[in-house]
């Protein structure tokens, strides 16, 4: 069953543009390159006694097939993602497969779910974009049941994500790229320990737990062009540009990669949050 409402902000206007296209375009090397996120998340639920599983900011789907996957026929998952073109990769998805998953177009801040109606609550990097996180968790929160877990996946600092931050950089010299605000809805807004735990706080969770996490990545270095032209700052702003300085922006952000590709891989470690709570 799908269930679509509509939303009007910020990031319902990026992801489902630019951004949102940009990672179905690129949904395999992404799949692939968070593959052991995802498996951890898998981890935590095959620990755990859910049978109701809800996936915040599901995107293209990887992970709720995963936990639908892992859950058989002996539970239910549903994806919660704003971006439309992603959630129709996700659907497409799970009809190929055959895999009994439903997902709902809609803000997870503001969605109306069916109180007390889910056991555990996953996400991999779908919490960091909300306008007001503390209300986000607190209506997640009436969504869980009384014995309900959340664990979620966050990435840390940009300093201690290199790689994430690197065409950025690289591309400053030919781009006024607006500059990062730290609590703003967005890649790192969840890099303080601190803010987290204040903000499940404030919404009502209990038994907080931040642990950091460094997850070993890797994507085919023939993908590399193509992710960072894409994906990121960059791929919402390249179009703007005449050819040559288009080229020229590519080629010099390429070469600051270099120090990332080994032979016909391209690694990293994404350095993340791994977070935890009860009701």
């Amino acid at each position: 069953m799908d269930e679509t409402h509509q939303t009007g902000n910020e990031q319902t206007a990026l992801w489902n543009g630019t951004a949102g296209r940009a990672w179905v375009d690129t949904q395999e090397v992404l799949d692939s390159m968070f593959k052991p996120m995802e498996d951890l998340l898998v981890e935590a639920l095959a620990a755990s006694s859910a049978s109701q599983v809800l996936d915040v900011g599901c995107g293209t789907g990887s992970t709720t097939l995963a936990f639908a996957r892992r859950l058989g026929g002996e539970g239910r998952c549903t994806g919660i993602d704003i971006s439309e073109p992603m959630l129709a990769a996700a659907r497409a998805r799970a009809e190929r497969e055959g895999t009994p998953a439903s997902f709902i177009r809609a803000d997870a801040q503001l969605h109306a779910f069916e109180p007390a109606s889910f056991d555990l609550i996953l996400s991999r990097f779908g919490v960091m974009f909300f306008e007001d996180p503390v209300q986000a968790f607190a209506n997640l929160r009436r969504a869980a049941k009384a014995d309900a877990r959340l664990r979620f996946i966050a990435w840390r600092s940009p300093s201690d994500n290199p790689f994430m931050t690197t065409a950025e950089r690289a591309a400053a010299p030919f781009l006024k790229l607006p500059a990062r605000r730290p609590d703003a809805p967005g890649q790192f807004a969840f890099a303080d320990p601190r803010r987290v735990h204040r903000i499940l706080e404030e919404s009502g969770w209990a038994g907080i737990d931040l642990q950091p996490v460094d997850f070993a990545c890797t994507l085919p270095e023939q993908e590399l062009v193509r992710y960072l032209t894409r994906l990121g700052p960059l791929g919402r702003f390249l179009h703007e540009m005449d050819d040559r300085t288009r080229a020229q922006v590519i080629e010099t952000v390429r070469a600051a990669f270099e120090p990332f590709v080994h032979g016909t891989e391209v690694r990293f470690t994404a350095a993340c949050w791994t977070v935890g709570a009860r009701v």
